[in-house]
C-alpha cells in the first residue's frame, strides 16, 4: 500500500469529523488537496467561483446540519477571499474549518510571490488559526482546530504550505478520538434557585427569545404558560420560537413589529433566552433583566443584569420549570396579546390596498406571496438590506422552515451563496434564495455554480434597481441618496443564457403564476420580479438620532409596513383571551 502524504491524511481526518464537501477555488499551493479530495471516498470538493461564496456557502450547510463543514482558499488572494463568509460564519455560531494553503515553507517571511500571513489575518474571525510548519504536527493541529470550531461554534482556520502539504505524512501517525458534538450546559442550583425567586417575586415576566432557543420550544411554551408570559423574539430567533405560540407579542428591533417592545418595557421581570440582540436602545434600564445564555461572554453585553446564567437554555428551563410557583393573572399577559393584534391590524393595510394593480410591484406583496407558495419545510437564504425586513415581517415559521442571513455580520451577497450551502445537503428540499439586486450581482458569478451542479435553488430576485436600505440610511441622516442606483439587466435573460430556467415579472398578476413555474421547474430557476424602489413607508416621527447599522439612541420607533400572515396568528391568539 502506497504510503499516505500529509493531503491525504488532512482529508482523512476531515471525513472521520464528518466533512462531507471541501467548497473553495483550486489554485496550485492546494494541489495535493484537491487531488487527495478526488481520490478520496465520502467527500467531494465543491467548485465554486469565488472564495466568499465558498465560506458562505459552509457557513449555510453548517447551519442547516449542524455538523462541522470546510472551505478552502489558495495561498495569498485565494485564501483572503474566504474572509468576508468567515467572519459570518463565526458570527452565526457556525462551525466551519477553513484550509488556507500557504506559499512554499521555505520562503514564508521573504516577501515571495503572493505572500501573506492567514495565521495572523483570520485571527479576528476564528477561534483558531494555526500554521502547519511540519509534518509530524499536522494530525494533531488539525484535530485542534475541528474541536475548536465544533465545541466553540464558529471558525478555525489552518494555514498549510502546499510543500508540507505533498510531503509524506509520518509513519505511525495518532489517530485520535474526535469530538464531533458539543454537550448540554446546566446551570448550578444556585443560578437556578436565584431565577426561580425573581419569577417568584415578580407580577408581570416577559420572554425574549434568541437563536438560542434552538430546540426548546416546548420548555419556552411550558415556562410561558405557567407565569402567564408574553413571548418577544428577535430576527434569528423568529424560526424558533413564533410558531404555534399562544403568547406571541412579536419582534423588537427596527424590523421589529408588534407588542414586542412594550412586553419588555412594561414587565417587572425581563428574561433575555439565548439572545445576544445587539441594539440596546430597544432594552429597557428600568425593570430587572436576568438573561439565559450557553456562552458566558454574551452575559450582560448588551444590558446591565440583575442575574446572569450561564447554561443551555433548554437545560436551564427543564431544570426551571418545575421550581417556579405558577401565576394565575393573565391581565398583563392579555393587555399584550391585544396590543399585539391591535398594532398588527394597523399596519397590515400597508401590503392589501391595490397590491394586485400597482406597478412596480409592491415587494411586501411579493414576499406575502412567496410565503404562501413556498414549501412547508423550505429553506430561506435572505439577503441583508430591505430583504431582511420582508423576510422578517412575511415569512411565517412552523417549525420545519429555516430561514438563514447574515443577520449578525450583516454582509451583502449572502443569499445566493448560501442557498448553494443549503441546497447541497438536501436536493429534495426547497431552498428559495430571497436576493436583493445589489447583494445578487455582487456575486452574480456563482449562479454558474448552481448551473454546473444543477441546484435547483430557486431565486427569487426583489429587484429595484437601488441600494434601497443605504438610501433609507442616508434619509435618515438628513443625506440625499447619492450613489445607490443600480442599472441593471434583463436578469431573466442571463438567467437563460447561463442554462437555467428565468422569468421576468413586472405586473402583480404574473407574480403567482411564476412562482409556481419555477417551484415546478426541477433545476436552478431565477424569477426576476421588478419591485418599487419607494415601497417602505417611514414614520412621520422617524429622527436624526438614528445611527446606521438600526441601531437607535433617543427615538424607538420601528419601521412601517405589513405583517403578512403573523396578523392571522396573531387574531388567532386573542381567542385564548378570556371574556369578561
Amino acid at each position: 500500500m502506497a504510503k499516505q502524504n500529509v493531503a491525504e491524511q488532512f482529508v482523512d481526518i476531515l471525513v472521520r469529523a464528518g466533512v462531507e464537501r471541501l467548497y473553495g477555488v483550486v489554485g496550485d499551493s492546494l494541489n495535493p488537496v484537491v487531488d487527495a479530495v478526488r481520490r478520496t471516498p465520502g467527500i467531494e470538493w465543491v467548485h465554486v467561483r469565488h472564495e466568499e461564496t465558498a465560506a458562505f456557502a459552509a457557513g449555510a450547510e453548517a447551519q442547516i446540519t449542524g455538523r462541522l463543514t470546510a472551505c478552502a482558499g489558495s495561498c495569498g488572494p485565494g485564501n483572503l477571499h474566504l474572509i468576508n463568509g468567515l467572519y459570518d460564519a463565526h458570527r452565526s455560531m457556525a462551525p466551519v474549518l477553513a484550509l488556507a494553503s500557504q506559499i512554499p515553507s521555505s520562503e514564508i517571511g521573504l516577501g515571495y510571490f503572493q505572500e501573506t500571513h492567514p495565521d495572523r489575518l483570520f485571527t479576528e474571525c476564528s477561534h483558531y488559526s494555526e500554521l502547519i510548519s511540519s509534518p509530524e504536527q499536522m494530525p494533531r493541529l488539525l484535530q485542534t482546530a475541528i474541536q475548536h470550531a465544533i465545541g466553540r461554534s464558529g471558525v478555525s482556520v489552518v494555514s498549510l504550505p502546499g510543500d508540507i502539504a505533498d510531503r509524506p505524512a509520518p509513519a505511525k501517525a495518532v489517530e485520535t478520538a474526535l469530538v464531533t458534538s458539543r454537550p448540554t450546559v446546566r446551570p448550578g442550583d444556585t443560578e437556578i434557585d436565584a431565577l426561580v425567586r425573581m419569577i417568584d417575586a415578580a407580577d408581570r415576566v416577559t420572554l425574549f427569545c434568541g437563536s438560542g432557543t434552538a430546540g426548546a420550544h416546548t420548555e419556552v411554551m411550558q415556562l410561558a404558560e405557567k407565569v402567564k408570559s408574553p413571548v418577544g423574539h428577535a430576527l434569528r430567533g423568529k424560526e424558533w420560537i413564533q410558531y404555534d405560540n399562544p403568547y406571541d407579542v412579536g419582534m423588537s428591533g427596527l424590523l421589529g413589529y408588534g407588542a414586542a417592545y412594550e412586553a419588555t418595557h412594561e414587565c417587572d421581570l425581563l428574561i433575555l433566552l439565548g439572545t445576544d440582540f445587539p441594539y440596546n436602545a430597544f432594552l429597557p434600564d428600568d425593570v430587572k433583566i436576568a438573561q439565559v445564555d450557553v456562552r458566558p461572554e454574551h452575559l450582560g453585553r448588551r444590558s446591565k443584569l440583575d442575574l446572569a446564567v450561564w447554561g443551555d437554555v433548554r437545560e436551564t428551563l427543564r431544570c426551571l420549570i418545575p421550581r417556579v410557583r405558577a401565576k394565575n393573572d393573565r391581565r398583563f399577559l392579555d393587555k399584550m396579546l391585544k396590543k399585539h393584534a391591535d398594532a398588527l391590524e394597523g399596519v397590515v393595510k400597508a401590503y392589501t390596498r391595490k397590491v394586485e394593480k400597482h406597478t412596480p410591484i409592491h415587494p411586501e406583496y411579493v414576499a406575502s406571496v412567496l410565503d404562501e407558495l413556498a414549501d412547508d419545510d423550505a429553506v430561506f437564504t435572505v439577503d441583508t438590506g430591505m430583504c431582511n425586513v420582508w423576510a422578517a415581517r412575511y415569512l411565517t415559521p412552523n417549525g420545519r422552515r429555516r430561514v438563514i442571513g447574515s443577520f449578525s455580520h450583516g454582509s451583502m451577497a449572502n443569499a445566493l451563496p448560501m442557498a448553494i450551502g443549503a441546497q447541497f445537503t438536501d436536493r429534495r428540499r426547497q431552498v428559495v434564495s430571497m436576493s436583493g439586486d445589489g447583494g445578487f450581482t455582487m456575486l452574480m458569478g456563482d449562479f454558474l455554480t448552481l448551473v454546473q451542479y444543477d441546484l435547483p435553488v430557486k431565486v427569487v430576485l426583489f429587484n429595484n434597481s437601488s441600494l434601497s436600505m443605504v438610501e433609507l440610511e442616508m434619509l435618515v441622516a438628513g443625506l440625499p441618496s447619492y450613489g445607490t442606483t443600480n442599472k441593471n439587466p434583463d436578469f431573466a435573460a442571463v438567467a437563460r443564457a447561463c442554462g437555467a430556467y428565468g422569468v421576468r415579472v413586472e405586473k402583480p398578476k404574473q407574480l403567482a403564476g411564476a412562482l409556481k413555474d419555477a417551484f415546478r421547474h426541477k433545476g436552478p430557476a431565477l424569477v426576476d420580479v421588478v419591485t418599487d424602489p419607494n415601497a417602505l413607508s417611514i414614520p412621520p416621527r422617524i429622527s436624526a438620532d438614528m445611527v446606521t447599522g438600526f441601531a437607535l439612541s433617543a427615538s424607538k420607533i420601528v419601521l412601517d409596513g405589513g405583517v403578512g400572515r403573523m396578523l392571522q396568528m396573531a387574531r388567532s391568539n386573542l381567542r385564548n383571551v378570556p371574556r369578561p
